[in-house]
């Protein structure tokens, strides 16, 4: 990729949930179009996701959740990052969450919430799109 940085991302699982085959399968995915991954693995605090996002220089913070702890987790992450000036990283999530959820989330600071079923090259679009490269 001559003349581009890769993008950035930063896969995590906040909270107890102890399912991450869907994060694992997204940083694949991530990985094969292109991007630069770092899986941070299970039961992460929104403090630890937002360091690895500061060490990694990251673009853009994926949140994975099952356990319905999206409302509180996937909040206070956006809060950190700008608490951190990292209110560029691009925040999207995942996972079990319920409709109605969605717009607080998306007010809250989530650019994007994937829900079962999304096509997978929907969600590397969005990114790509979003996070724009020189």
């Amino acid at each position: 990729m001559t003349g581009k940085k890769r993008i950035k991302v930063i896969m995590a699982k906040p909270g107890l949930d102890g399912h991450d085959r869907g994060a694992k399968l997204l940083a694949r995915v991530f990985a094969e179009a292109g991007m630069e991954v770092v899986y941070t693995g299970l039961r992460q605090t929104p403090e630890m996701i937002v360091e690895a996002a500061l060490q990694e220089d990251a673009d853009v913070v994926g949140l994975s959740s099952l356990s319905g702890v999206h409302n509180y987790f996937f909040p206070r992450v956006v809060e950190l990052l700008k608490e951190k000036g990292l209110d560029d990283v691009l925040v999207v999530g995942g996972g079990i969450i319920p409709d109605e959820d969605v717009p607080g989330l998306k007010d809250s600071g989530v650019a994007a919430i994937f829900g079962p079923g999304t096509r997978t090259e929907d969600i590397v679009k969005f990114i790509e799109e979003k996070v724009s490269r020189n």
